[in-house]
């Protein structure tokens, strides 16, 4: 078992317990650690001792603890790319999620909007999957997949905007339904790239290890439990930050203020969508654990035939 999957057995039983470690793991400053400093810290942590909680006494190897977490790839054990990594999701997201969620004159600025969220969320999708990619052939099929989810996606959720801009719909009941479409539409497409992107976890699962960190096989019931509940938290991040201002300014543009400043609503639109998302996104990655848990009744034959473990473990990812 990787050394960052240790890390959650022991520390991410609650959801207290995980926000807490989430809320350290997500600073920025990580972004800009070196590859040799990622490496030192690893290796730090192999002489760390077996008692997790106990070196996170030590400062230097809870430091040591973030960097691994926030840069680190569990299943691959590859060092994630900067952009990428754990600290520069919220930084890079906040400000592409406020974008979308813009009123824009123009169709097409809201699709290359569009187009810039779903490239950056696919590409952490992938970044942040639990399948080995052991095959030459994998990373173009993902390019290939990421390519048609990106502009599916971009084309689909500026659509609404493209009806009430070219077509003059004349009923309130439409209007107000065209208005509120594109939030749980963003939600929505976010859950489906993240199938559409971990499509090969579905398909081929993921490793399962048993109490003690032993790989025992490959399930695919796993895979579609992990990409699932990753799907999942992903349209809750998303969907509440988007949804929650379209709400608050639907009864804040009658009153007297928001009539006097119209440009009022566009700045506090996007106070509130990187606010919220400020919050939601230590709290989803919190809601469940990063090593999941799949029970012995619900995992392929062939992988309980060989042991008699009752629970089995996997890395969830984000």
């Amino acid at each position: 078992m990787d050394l960052n999957l240790q890390f959650w057995k022991s520390e991410g039983k609650t959801f207290t317990q995980r926000f807490r470690h989430w809320i350290d793991i997500l600073d920025p400053l990580l972004i800009f650690k070196s590859r040799k400093e990622i490496e030192t810290s690893r290796t730090l942590l192999l002489t760390s001792g077996p008692d997790i909680t106990k070196s996170l006494q030590n400062k230097k190897i809870k430091e040591a603890w973030k960097l691994s977490l926030a840069s680190v790839n569990p299943v691959s054990g590859d060092i994630v790319p900067s952009v990428f990594r754990l600290p520069a999701f919220l930084p890079i997201i906040a400000p592409l999620a406020a974008g979308i969620s813009l009123p824009h004159k123009g169709t097409k600025r809201l699709f290359y909007w569009q187009l810039f969220f779903h490239l950056y969320a696919n590409g952490f999708s992938v970044a942040h999957g639990s399948f080995k990619q052991d095959s030459e052939e994998l990373p173009y099929k993902q390019m290939l997949f990421s390519a048609g989810a990106v502009l599916y996606s971009a084309s689909l959720a500026a659509f609404p905007h493209y009806i009430m801009t070219r077509c003059q719909v004349q009923s309130p009941s439409m209007q107000l339904f065209l208005k509120a479409m594109p939030g749980p539409l963003t939600a929505t497409l976010c859950a489906f790239n993240v199938l559409v992107m971990r499509a090969s976890e579905l398909e081929s699962g993921i490793e399962v290890m048993d109490s003690k960190g032993n790989i025992v096989g490959v399930s695919q019931k796993a895979g579609e439990k992990a990409v699932i509940e990753t799907a999942l938290c992903r349209a809750v991040m998303i969907g509440t930050a988007v949804c929650i201002p379209d709400i608050v300014l639907h009864y804040l543009k009658r009153t007297y203020v928001s009539l006097q400043h119209p440009r009022l609503c566009g700045s506090l639109r996007s106070v509130m969508v990187v606010s919220i998302l400020g919050l939601m996104v230590p709290i989803t990655f919190s809601w469940i654990p990063q090593l999941g848990t799949i029970q012995r009744s619900l995992i392929e034959p062939e992988i309980i035939s060989s042991t008699e473990e009752t629970e089995f473990f996997y890395n969830r990812g984000l």
